[in-house]
């Protein structure tokens, strides 16, 4: 049994777009499609969207090589990977963070992220909790190359670093 459409910023609504009683996906002209977590802070939901939109366009004029900009935003928004319904294994959990750091990290560009935005994404009320492995994720980005860990604008050792840090862009950042 499928509901009315439930509008929220930057989705699909209309006629054509319901939702399944249970929130977990959405049906767009009779096909099921996995819907967007609904845990998501509206602020980053909509920050996510706004980069899966960007992404997609890049691969209009860019092709095959800005896909995995496309795969990372849909993995946070919790629309591809492991189901976010479901208690994630900590391999999804890493995953997933790890595709919210690069999403968020390309759609703000030139500035920072902190771990909590991360932490927000995946672990809806409980992003706290997520907050140990948001670290260690963004420290294994670190050592990749793909961002930096800084404090007080400075990069930093992310093994060494004790209180606030923010996640900037790394040269092995795709955009």
């Amino acid at each position: 049994m499928v509901q009315g459409p439930t509008p929220r910023v930057g989705t699909m609504t209309g006629d054509d777009v319901q939702r399944t009683p249970d929130d977990h996906h959405i049906v767009v002209d009779g096909r099921r499609w996995r819907a967007t977590d609904t845990s998501i802070p509206e602020a980053l939901r909509a920050e996510l969207v706004t980069e899966l939109m960007r992404a997609r366009r890049l691969v209009r004029s860019r092709g095959d090589e800005v896909r995995p900009f496309v795969h990372d935003a849909k993995v946070a928004l919790g629309e591809r990977g492991e189901p976010w319904w479901e208690e994630p294994s900590e391999a999804g959990r890493r995953d997933r963070l790890a595709a919210t750091i690069r999403a968020l990290l390309r759609g703000r560009e030139t500035t920072t992220i902190c771990p909590s935005d991360a932490a927000r994404v995946v672990g809806g009320e409980q992003w706290r909790d997520v907050m140990p492995v948001a670290r260690d994720v963004a420290r294994e980005l670190h050592d990749e190359g793909v961002v930096e860990v800084q404090q007080g604008g400075e990069r930093v050792d992310p093994t060494q670093a004790r209180g606030p840090i923010r996640i900037a862009p790394g040269p092995a950042l795709e955009r």
